[in-house]
């Protein structure tokens, strides 16, 4: 007898355990509800169609329901909301939205992929505010035609994580004016507050109007009353503050939730009730390396639940080895992306860690599309286990996390990523690739080469009056330089080395620290015991204080930047 599943949602969850099912069982009868009227839609390219990147929403429609009957013979039901679950003698209870017809549909298996909901606090005010938000094609077109028809001239964003950035981005690119608001101290949690400061540049430098550390009390019509009493005036308000599992009918029918707010599942992704799975955006899952139960509402993780989910079903074995987390993000020219624990979860998780950060090119640098590579290796101590990376740049960054995160998920430690053969060619990389360049900088720290201080310390350190050393050419001093930094070329310091104090700590950078290290290197030979190379050097410290120098009026510790 052929077995009867129901699935309750659609998108990058339900819709791929569908089309998954009738892979493993023709005879299956597939039923999916969505009470909205698209059943399968590319969710992570709604923000492109605010810039006209894509210009008809409907092309962001990836399947309807015709189609998906006629390719692989699932009935759809649009429109059509599961109302709840009777767990006992396993039936649904369901509403055609359009006719207001309820109804009954029994089940073998049942399949929730509810997703979540964007939270909109209640804030004072937000009842007479044009307020937006984007979690479908029917959101983004809303919004859209809204901002087009009023003649919208300034946009706030409120929330600075991957759709807020993205909404923002394509915004700008329309030509409104944008706030993007953070009441965090930084856009893009899953990036480190070092690593963030380049997202903030590029930010600030395209036109964006970046407010950090300042909650939205209340509106005005549709402006943003903020907690320090700025006002920013606003035709129309995106609310991009995060997401909530969508829960609620598994709360009715006695489903466990989890400690995330979110639905418990066990390692096939199946509820309590052994006939009722759960995918996507409302479960929890477990991180693959402080084994910690997390919400994790990202694409790539649903897709993965879903074949899992089929899999099960139809007795073939699943492997859940837990989630790291990857992602990128395209912000205006830069891109960016990280996998695995920050230096912050790292913190908060109490792992003994060290990082390093490096700015190799990310291609041979005759090439004349050559570009700096900001990439950031975390990694645990004393073991070398490689924990996380964060890489930002105008290439390919996505691909040296991608070989990260895919150390990662096999345990992998720091000489495993020196050992790492990759390709090479100067149109693609170097021979030596940013993730090995990477690893032998952290071995060096392991092993004790060098020491290191990292962008974050210069400014106190400047505050301090150290004593640190710029390594680079004279005329490269001259372009700019720190405030109170000696110029020691490294082609000149071996005949130096009676101006360099012994007696308290020496602090050394050059453009991207390769010449400094050369230098700390060099002055440890020869018996010195207090050197410490400048992690980032002076292109990394440039890109770290820009942004907050500018917002806050702050008194720059360079005499000019540098970010070539």
């Amino acid at each position: 007898m052929s077995k009867k599943i129901l699935i309750v949602g659609g998108v990058a969850g339900g819709a791929s355990a569908a089309a998954r099912i009738r892979r493993l069982d023709e005879s299956a009868n597939i039923i999916v509800f969505e009470k909205g009227p698209h059943v399968s839609f590319s969710n992570c390219c709604l923000p492109y169609h605010l810039s006209g990147q894509i210009e008809n929403h409907e092309e962001l429609v990836l399947m309807t329901p015709d189609k998906f009957f006629n390719q692989y013979n699932i009935n759809t039901r649009i429109y059509n909301e599961v109302l709840s679950i009777d767990r006992e003698n396993k039936k649904v209870i369901a509403k055609n939205v359009v006719t207001g017809k309820t109804y009954e549909e029994g089940y073998d298996k049942l399949i929730l992929s509810p997703g979540a909901n964007a939270i909109v606090p209640p804030i004072e005010g937000i009842e007479d505010a044009k307020t937006f938000v984007v979690k479908n094609v029917v959101d983004i077109a809303k919004l859209n035609q809204f901002i087009i028809s009023k003649d919208a001239k300034n946009v706030s964003v409120i929330g600075a994580g991957f759709i807020g950035m993205e909404v923002a981005e394509n915004l700008k690119e329309a030509g409104y004016n944008v706030t993007l608001i953070e009441a965090a101290s930084q856009v893009m949690r899953t990036f480190d507050e070092d690593m963030v400061q380049i997202l903030h540049k590029e930010l600030f430098d395209k036109g964006i109007n970046l407010i950090l550390q300042d909650k939205v009390t209340k509106f005005n019509n549709s402006d943003v009353v903020l907690e320090s009493g700025k006002i920013v005036q606003s035709d129309a308000v995106v609310m991009a503050i995060g997401v909530k599992p969508e829960v609620t009918l598994a709360k009715e029918c006695g489903l466990e939730i989890g400690e995330t707010g979110a639905l418990k599942v066990d390692s096939n992704y199946r509820t309590i009730d052994k006939d009722i799975y759960a995918v996507g955006d409302a479960i929890e899952v477990t991180n693959a390396i402080s084994r910690k139960i997390q919400h994790l509402p990202l694409a790539g993780p649903a897709q993965k639940q879903a074949r899992a989910v089929a899999d099960h079903i139809y007795g073939l074995p699943v492997k859940n080895t837990g989630y790291i987390g990857s992602s990128c993000i395209k912000v205006f020219d830069y891109n960016a992306a990280c996998t695995g624990l920050t230096e912050a979860q790292c913190k908060n998780l109490g792992i003994n860690y060290d990082s390093v950060y490096v700015i190799p090119q990310d291609k041979v640098g005759l090439m004349p599309d050559n570009n700096h590579l900001h990439f950031k290796l975390i990694f645990e101590v004393p073991t070398g286990k490689v924990l996380g990376a964060q890489s930002i740049g105008k290439g390919n960054v996505d691909k040296r996390v991608d070989i990260v995160a895919t150390l990662i998920k096999m345990g992998g430690d720091i000489d495993d990523l020196r050992d790492l053969e990759l390709c090479y060619a100067p149109p693609f990389g170097t021979a030596k690739d940013a993730v090995n360049h990477a690893a032998l900088v952290a071995l060096n720290i392991m092993n004790n080469t060098f020491k290191q201080v990292h962008v974050s310390d210069v400014r106190k350190l400047v505050e301090e009056n150290a004593y640190i050393i710029d390594a680079r050419e004279k005329n490269e001093y001259e372009e700019g330089h720190i405030i109170n930094a000696v110029n020691i070329p490294l082609s000149e310091i071996r005949n130096r080395i009676d101006e360099i104090p012994t007696d308290k700590p020496v602090y050394i950078h050059c453009r991207s620290a390769q010449r400094s290290y050369n230098a700390s290197v060099l002055l440890g030979h020869l018996g010195f015991e207090n050197i410490y190379n400048m992690s980032g050097s002076f292109l990394g410290i440039c890109f770290y204080e820009y942004f907050r120098d500018k917002s806050e009026n702050r008194k720059p510790i360079v005499t000019n930047y540098n970010f070539k």
